[in-house]
């Protein structure tokens, strides 16, 4: 029995780094051919393809298999997992470090993802005690939520398109070129593979906890949390090979953002109030965590260390990979 949940897993789990990674590729070609610029794919196209099977967990997990805690765990295990992608990427950049690499401007989005976090960690904690303030069946955070998302998106829209107006002064731009009809098929396809694996994925999760005997709130946050960050993990070391380093970072605080945003319709569709106060008291440590190492990543691409301290992985690395493992340890010690 407990073979056959691992087999089911594991093939899930292969569903979604293939079709993940051709999602991103064609996504990737399809925005290269329509002119958008390598920060802006990654903050916006490929955060939002990417996240998908966050997204079909989540609708999956409250509509159909009625565990909420799995639909949470596996959108803030999403965020911290993500985090950790970063120390992937400095330890297989050789030549420096990668907060020396990419642009400043992830501050940005990285300063509104801890926003978003935060308001979720919060609510968590208040719905310990039942004390979320809601219209019917949906928390208060949900507007909350879409509004700082909708403001985050304007702004780095707007300084992303600054940033373009002067590259377009300074130097030629090619023209933009039609985008073949081929690359949006492909895409569509690896699209619906991602999210009919997504839905599956609920169901093997719980299957998975009860054989374990864990809790759902652990196998959400870890294991589900790894399947769906896979996606994440095929674009950032497909962008090493190609030097876009900036559209892999994009990508991660990005996705981020639009993890946060998935809260939105899982707590609309989760008819027995709101799903924050539902959940287990345990995802405020992945919360806290996930803020934790964001601003890590934020004093990192201020300060920019260039030392390694730890083989080949610089402090700031190092830090968020402690982070990432304490968060796990508490999560297994206190969701068994």
């Amino acid at each position: 029995m407990l073979a056959n949940v691992w087999v089911e897993f594991a093939f899930a789990v292969l569903l979604i780094g293939v079709a993940g990674s051709r999602l991103s590729q064609y996504g990737d070609r399809i925005a290269l051919r329509t002119g958008l610029g390598e920060k802006r794919v990654g903050l916006f196209l490929l955060a939002t393809v990417t996240s998908l099977p966050e997204l079909a967990i989540g609708i999956s997990a409250v509509t159909l298999a009625d565990a909420p805690d799995i639909a949470v765990g596996a959108v803030l295990g999403s965020c911290v997992f993500n985090l950790v992608i970063i120390v992937l990427l400095d330890f297989l950049l050789r030549s420096e470090t990668v907060y020396v690499r990419v642009s400043r401007d992830h501050v940005l989005s990285a300063g509104f993802g801890v926003i978003l976090i935060g308001v979720v960690a919060f609510n968590v904690a208040l719905g310990t005690n039942g004390g979320i303030p809601a219209i019917g069946h949906v928390g208060l955070y949900v507007p909350i939520l879409l509004c700082i998302y909708v403001i985050a998106a304007r702004v780095l829209s707007n300084v992303e398109t600054a940033e373009d107006d002067v590259e377009t002064a300074e130097d030629d731009v090619e023209p933009e070129r039609p985008v073949a009809r081929a690359p949006w098929l492909r895409f569509s396809l690896a699209a619906v593979v991602v999210v009919a694996t997504g839905i599956w994925l609920p169901f093997v999760g719980e299957r998975l906890a009860v054989i374990l005997g864990v809790d759902e709130t652990f196998v959400g946050t870890l294991f589900l949390a790894f399947a769906t960050s896979l996606p994440e993990i095929v674009v950032t070391v497909a962008a090493l090979r190609i030097g876009a380093l900036d559209m892999a970072v994009a990508n991660l605080f990005g996705s981020n953002l639009v993890n946060i945003l998935i809260l939105v319709p899982e707590d609309l569709l989760y008819s027995e109030g709101p799903i924050l106060a539902a959940v287990s008291p345990l995802h405020t440590v992945s919360g806290i965590s996930a803020m934790v190492m964001t601003s890590i990543a934020i004093v990192s691409l201020l300060y920019r260390p260039e030392k390694r301290v730890w083989h080949g992985m610089s402090w700031a690395s190092l830090f968020l990979l402690v982070i990432y493992l304490l968060n796990s340890y508490v999560i297994y010690l206190y969701g068994r």
